[in-house]
């Protein structure tokens, strides 16, 4: 048995234990939440908060551990949401709240640009050594995935001298109007808050879906040379490598080998946003890696922290000091205590086997939905795709036509949370679930979730009398 399994089981027999110890309380909220209740709250929240910030689950947490949370009414929930992918390494994962706590004992904020500080520094250092790429790198901390894409355009921009950025359909960087103006997809994000930046173009992503191969992007990207995008005015082309809200569609090796040699022949740089398949999501440190290519920049947040808010851009050294001293950084940008648990979050995954342990969780998922699907025929999963753990299922209204089914899809969700999983949907449609467990969540729980999951799934085809 490998020091990672012992770990590992180390770690899920500790949950167990602390399950077995809480659940019992779960039926009698704390103090703090005794008072409230679900629908309490959500009447709060409706007076208090701008309607704008939507919340998928109309419950409130009280508190959460490893890939359980249990709301303020006590009723405990399997979590395939990792508070979107932020979870890699779980809910309160000890050896991160441990570090996190260390840190806030010896000081919580100074501004690095003021009084710089050692955690900040060795999250870079080991940033740098993690990032694929045989050359010299440097990092950026900031706080938000979409400040990082914010700096990884600017950096770009200051490097080649160049304003041009590409982007592609159904691609989500951020919401913030340059990364908005980056996103591919209205609905919700963009919807009447135009006009954005200019000096922004988009290529079509490969979708079998429609009809669009590797060599179809290719193409329309020398023909944006020929009619919009004067190559040598154009920055960087920026591409996750399996896309997030826009249906978890992994990028193929393919696109990424030919974007990098048209942006070695043109000049231009590669920005993979790594935010939400990074830091073990698909069974790598960081998702490009199954391509073999090495991006000259990558965003990189939410799972590197384990729940503590921080994000980063990682390059190419040469290209990160392009900015004179003081065009990079932020008041908040990698705070103290995020960084302390940003690099005991890392020492988790690698400690832990987390790489290999999301790898065997995807296999496991792809399998089970696979035999859902063979088994019950009316559940219409017309795709089945990711990779490593980042899994989603697709949901159409037949296979004839493969119309997607947004209607099943929010059904499903909303049976699950119902049953007491939750899980959330994603896609140009909507109509796909993914999966953001925890990839510290043990065997017994992700076979409750994937019962709960097929369960649900009966629950919303019984509903509309299939």
């Amino acid at each position: 048995m490998t020091t990672a399994t012992k770990s590992r089981k180390t770690r899920s027999k500790a949950a167990a234990t602390t399950t077995a110890k809480t659940s019992s309380k779960a039926a009698k909220p704390t103090a703090t939440a005794a008072s409230a209740s679900n629908a309490a709250l959500l009447a709060r929240r409706e007076a208090a908060v701008a309607r704008g910030v939507a919340s998928a689950a109309p419950v409130f947490a009280e508190r959460a551990e490893n890939a359980e949370l249990w709301d303020v009414e006590g009723k405990r929930f399997i979590d395939f949401a990792g508070g979107i992918a932020v979870l890699n390494t779980g809910h309160r994962h000890p050896a991160v709240i441990a570090a996190a706590k260390a840190q806030e004992d010896r000081y919580t904020h100074t501004s690095f640009q003021v009084v710089p500080y050692e955690p900040y520094v060795a999250l870079a250092e080991k940033l740098n050594a993690l990032a694929p790429g045989d050359f010299a790198k440097k990092s950026l901390l900031v706080t938000t995935g979409a400040e990082a894409v914010e700096n990884a355009v600017k950096i770009a921009r200051a490097a080649t001298g160049r304003p041009g950025v590409i982007a592609f359909t159904a691609g989500y960087h951020g919401r913030t109007l340059l990364t908005l103006g980056l996103t591919g997809k209205v609905s919700p994000y963009k919807r009447d808050i135009g006009p954005f930046p200019t000096d922004l173009y988009r290529l079509p992503f490969p979708s079998q879906r429609d009809g669009i191969s590797v060599a179809d992007s290719i193409r329309a990207l020398e023909m944006l040379f020929l009619t919009d995008a004067q190559p040598d005015r154009v920055a960087a082309i920026i591409l996750e490598p399996v896309l997030g809200e826009g249906g978890y569609h992994p990028a193929p090796p393919e696109l990424w080998q030919a974007l990098r040699t048209i942006c070695d022949r043109e000049g231009i740089l590669l920005i993979a946003d790594e935010i939400q398949a990074g830091f073990g999501r698909t069974g790598t440190w960081f998702a490009v890696e199954h391509s073999g290519v090495a991006p000259d920049l990558i965003t990189v947040a939410k799972s590197m922290a384990g729940g503590y808010p921080i994000a980063g851009v990682i390059g190419r050294a040469e290209v990160m000091d392009a900015m004179a001293p003081g065009g990079l950084g932020g008041t908040y940008g990698g705070n103290p205590v995020a960084c302390a648990a940003a690099l005991a979050a890392i020492e988790a995954i690698e400690s832990e086997g987390l790489l290999a342990r999301s790898t065997a969780i995807g296999e496991n998922m792809r399998a089970r939905f696979a035999d859902m699907g063979a088994r019950v025929a009316p559940y219409r999963m017309w795709d089945i795709r990711g990779l490593g753990a980042m899994l989603a299922v697709e949901f159409v209204t037949d296979f004839d036509t493969a119309t997607p089914d947004a209607a099943l899809t929010k059904s499903v969700v909303a049976h699950a949370l119902k049953r007491g999983l939750i899980l959330l949907p994603c896609g140009m449609h909507g109509n796909a679930l993914r999966i953001m467990v925890p990839l510290t969540a043990s065997d017994a729980i992700l076979d409750e979730g994937m019962g709960i999951f097929e369960a649900a799934l009966a629950d919303a085809m019984a509903e509309r009398g299939a």
